[in-house]
């Protein structure tokens, strides 16, 4: 599959990736910015609602959204084939895209935008609502735009509660309502979505 999308011969593949592991771990970091925006400019200095939005790339556009969903589709289907590609795609892609993003979190602590005491934490929370509304999960809204919202207001929820001058005793139920406008599916876009199927196509196999 690789070869034929490449227009090249399985021989030229393989002369520069030994083995499929070897071809498919470089696949999974070379496509990791698909799912994340990271690592950051050196010395960004924005507001971190706005730099989430870009972190979780909330505008992409039609043409990208299918290069990724086209990638998930492919990861999935060649899992069946390489049973290490599970361990590959949680070790370069999940764990490492969370560390990446954990550390952003860092840096946005250290410069007081944020306060959280478990950015790893931070790292998964985020993920989870964000990821919660795109991939499988995203046909279910009526346009790109509410989905776009739907984002957004994930994002604000978050941002507002790791704000460092927060006020603990306030809630806001109106985005509490707001986030759970969705459609009941489990968050399992991207990366984690991958996985899922894969595992999931594992338990089957006689």
């Amino acid at each position: 599959m690789v070869a034929t999308r490449c227009r090249i011969s399985k021989q030229t593949i393989y002369r520069v990736f030994v083995s499929k592991t070897d071809l498919f771990l470089a696949v999974v970091g070379e496509h990791r910015q698909m799912m994340l925006a990271l690592p950051r400019p050196v010395g960004e200095d924005r507001p971190p609602a706005d730099v989430l939005e870009e972190i979780f790339m909330i505008d992409i556009d039609e043409a990208a959204e299918q290069e990724r969903e086209a990638f998930i589709s492919f990861v999935i289907q060649e899992s069946a084939h390489v049973p290490e590609l599970t361990d590959i795609l949680r070790r370069e892609g999940i764990d490492q895209s969370r560390r990446m993003l954990a550390d952003w979190l860092d840096r946005q602590v250290a410069d007081r935008k944020l306060a959280l005491d478990d950015t790893m934490s931070g790292a998964r929370m985020l993920m989870d609502l964000l990821f919660g509304g795109m991939g499988p999960a995203s046909h279910d809204w009526e346009n790109r735009n509410d989905r776009r919202r739907h984002l957004r207001r994930c994002i604000d929820l978050f941002v507002r509660g790791a704000h460092p001058n927060r006020d603990p005793d306030v809630v806001k139920p109106e985005l509490f309502r707001a986030t759970s406008e969705v459609s009941g599916k489990p968050s399992n876009a991207g990366f984690a979505f991958i996985e899922e199927k894969i595992t999931s196509s594992e338990q089957v196999k006689p």
